[in-house]
């Protein structure tokens, strides 16, 4: 063996053994692999792994005891702290930084920016119920995988809910998955491919942006309008762009909280017979409306279109499970897609409590109390954030989201940051934007922003805030195409 291939490959050692401490997978102390078993599992001679512990001893990262073997010096890294497993405070403001501060901060964070109704909000009882009516069930039920396209239960009654909508689907046009999220990643798995153009709403859900990044695929946003995507610029990018996927959400729409019109509707459906053009149709805010409005699954039958939903956002955020209702053999498709990557359906568990809870009666009682909690929040919430000089885009029929413009010339990403110091999650405009077209705007969670030390930490960050240099350009405004 050459010296040069002897060389790194002791540095490839190294590299290895300063990568597990800095990863924690090795602490202060522990003793590294014996010099034999290291060198067996990294295909390199015991005089090579010799080598390289001596050179990390005298750097001081490791240290020898004889007899012993080498251990971890006490002073390589400090003790991991809980501190050092949260989410960075010091990253960009993107798509994935409201869920990182949402989901990692402590319960003494407040998050006005979350996308999720507080615990005491939700049918806890009602799942406590399912939970003990499931545990006297059959041991199958705990201990083995889901059927392909999951409950039948649940199956069952998520067909009668298409049924009421009007959509005449079969059991062959359903299945389940383990969320919302999971569903929309299969069918960016069935139908796209890297380099494919989806378009997607501007603003539009942050973690469609997240999700569809990782898929590789160019995004293209359409303006949104109070009733739905602007249709003369989404004729044009379908023009234009020629893509192969459109994403949004029809009812009360997230972030602006906006309903799609009948006319809104019916134009970007011919658009998509037009151009052979995917619909996915994300349902989950339905049951916040109090009346339905129009769906474009309703409208295609399931031809074209593809919706997706789950009750994340109604009955409970740990009990997930997700469906996705489309053409047969769409679904075909779906379902090898699903055992190729999760080897069957969600966790029968979870699917079964979610069915219990939905027969159970008291869904549509629930339902019915939670939109009007809702309806005294956003005129709450919204007179609050008035007083600080924040105005809805415009005031939704539902749900928990109010989109809402800053003071002139502030940057809600800077001010997310300031917020997130005083212990406040907020969620930036921009995060929500392909365009980045949304630097003054912010979403809140009227079920989140009750507490009153979220206005006096909102009245400090707002005087305190530098204004952008530059305001933002009024052709970029979100909704501005319908005035």
């Amino acid at each position: 063996m050459s010296r040069r291939v002897a060389g790194k490959r002791t540095l490839d050692l190294m590299e290895a053994i300063r990568t597990r401490i800095a990863t924690r997978a090795l602490a202060a102390g522990d003793r590294l692999p014996s010099v034999r078993s290291f060198a067996a599992t990294m295909g390199v001679s015991p005089s090579t792994v010799v080598e390289a512990y001596d050179r990390l001893a005298a750097e001081g990262l490791i240290r020898a005891q004889r007899g012993s073997g080498f251990f971890v010096s006490g002073h390589a890294l400090p003790p991991l702290r809980l501190a050092d497993t949260q989410a960075p405070r010091v990253r960009a403001v993107d798509p994935f930084w409201v869920s990182r501060e949402s989901l990692d901060s402590d319960a003494g964070v407040l998050k006005p920016g979350c996308g999720w109704l507080p615990a005491d909000w939700m049918p806890n009882e009602a799942l406590r119920r399912a939970m003990r009516t499931l545990a006297r069930g059959t041991d199958d039920l705990l201990a083995y995988y889901g059927s392909t396209r999951g409950s039948l239960a649940l199956r069952r009654i998520l067909l009668n809910r298409l049924a009421d909508e009007g959509i005449a689907a079969q059991p062959a046009h359903l299945m389940l998955a383990g969320s919302g999220t999971q569903a929309l990643d299969l069918v960016c798995r069935f139908v796209l491919r890297p380099g494919d153009t989806v378009l997607i709403d501007d603003p539009c859900y942050f973690n469609f942006r997240a999700l569809l990044g990782a898929h590789q695929v160019k995004l293209v946003g359409v303006p949104y309008t109070p009733s739905g995507p602007d249709v003369e610029m989404f004729e044009a990018l379908l023009n234009a762009e020629r893509p192969r996927l459109y994403i949004t959400n029809s009812a009360l729409h997230n972030p602006t909280g906006a309903t799609l019109s009948p006319q809104c509707a019916h134009r970007l459906l011919n658009l998509a017979v037009q151009h052979d053009l995917i619909l996915v149709e994300d349902d989950i805010f339905a049951d916040f409306e109090p009346a339905p409005s129009t769906r474009l699954a309703t409208l295609d039958g399931l031809d074209r279109v593809i919706r997706i939903g789950s009750f994340s956002k109604t009955l409970s955020a740990s009990v997930r499970c997700g469906y996705i209702a489309a053409r047969a053999d769409w679904i075909e498709g779906l379902v090898d897609l699903q055992v190729a990557t999760n080897f069957g359906g969600p966790s029968p568990v979870a699917a079964e409590l979610i069915a219990h809870v939905l027969a159970g009666g008291g869904y549509r009682k629930h339902m019915d109390e939670v939109r009007q909690r809702l309806v005294r929040a956003r005129r709450e919430v919204a007179e609050r954030l008035h007083g600080l000089g924040m105005e809805p885009w415009l005031m939704p029929r539902g749900g928990f989201n109010l989109w809402c413009r800053l003071p002139a010339e502030l940057d809600a990403a800077r001010v997310a940051q300031s917020a997130l110091e005083q212990g406040i999650v907020l969620a930036p405009g921009n995060v929500f934007s392909v365009s980045h077209g949304a630097a003054d705007f912010m979403r809140f969670n009227v079920a989140h922003t009750l507490d009153p030390r979220i206005y006096q930490v909102l009245a400090d960050v707002l005087r305190n805030t530098p204004r952008m240099e530059a305001s933002r350009p009024p052709s970029a405004e979100p909704g501005r195409a319908a005035g």
